[in-house]
Parts: C-alpha cells; sequence; structure tokens
C-alpha cells in the first residue's frame, strides 16, 4: 500500500531525533543539571509532535482525500474513522 509521506526525509529527521535522545543518555551518564536535562527531554517531544503532525498532514491530504474522491464510501468511512482516532490520541497526549 502506497503511504502519502515520503520515507526518506522522515527517516532524517527520525535520525536526529534519535542523536538528541542519545544526546540525553549522556548528559544523564554525565550527571548533568536536571533542568538541563528536561530541557532537551521537551525539545525532542516537541520534535516528535513536530514529526507526528507532518505524517497526519500528508494522511489528510493523500489517505483520507483518496479514499473521498474514490466515491467508495466504505473506503471514505474507514479512512474518516482512522483520522478522527488519530485526533483523539493527538488530544490524549496534550
Amino acid at each position: 500500500m502506497e503511504h502519502g509521506y515520503e520515507k526518506e526525509p522522515l527517516i532524517k529527521r527520525l535520525h536526529r531525533i534519535e542523536g538528541q535522545v542519545r544526546g540525553i543518555e549522556r548528559m544523564v551518564e554525565d550527571d548533568r543539571y536536571c533542568i538541563d536535562i528536561i530541557t532537551q527531554i521537551s525539545a525532542v517531544n516537541t520534535a516528535l509532535e513536530s514529526l507526528a503532525f507532518q505524517i497526519l498532514d500528508e494522511h489528510v491530504r493523500h489517505c483520507v482525500a483518496g479514499a473521498l474522491a474514490s466515491g467508495d464510501p466504505d473506503e471514505a468511512g474507514k479512512k474518516s474513522e482512522e483520522l478522527l482516532s488519530a485526533v483523539q490520541r493527538f488530544a490524549r497526549t496534550r
């Protein structure tokens, strides 16, 4: 199944986030100041949230729009439910 996102840019962003997490691990190992660690954790959370919004945006523009344009009410309903479920998950994490 083809998805609405480009893998390479997402993978690059994930690798940067992974590097940030490894940096936090080093900070803990080096007994860095707790507020500095919390600041970096917040930056990782923001980066992950931004990535998730990008994927959600591409899901709406590609998967949901395609299902609605297909004229298949079952597929349109399925993609709409997926979208609502994803939005509800985002709302719970905030």
